[in-house]
């Protein structure tokens, strides 16, 4: 596997952990951890996608890394769970 395909596994993964952590009631959708793993996910998923020039999906993945970072910085962001 290339560098392209270990990062944007490596943010692929994140982003799932996030969800099922999400779904089974482990973790707020407000959470810093959820909000953390979603931006490095996506993060990690946008270069990846840069790497390899699929330009869909670094908008996408830029889109929600930013999205997800504004979302980190709100001062009202639940840090328990």
């Amino acid at each position: 596997m290339d560098l392209s395909s270990w990062i944007g596994t490596i943010g692929v993964t994140l982003l799932l952990i996030a969800f099922a952590l999400n779904l089974a009631k482990k973790l707020s959708a407000t959470s810093k951890i959820y909000l953390g793993l979603n931006f490095v996910g996506a993060g990690l998923a946008g270069v990846s996608s840069y790497m390899i020039e699929f330009w869909p999906f670094v908008v996408l993945e830029s889109v929600w890394a930013i999205a997800t970072l504004i979302a980190l910085l709100k001062p009202n962001t639940n840090e328990n769970t």
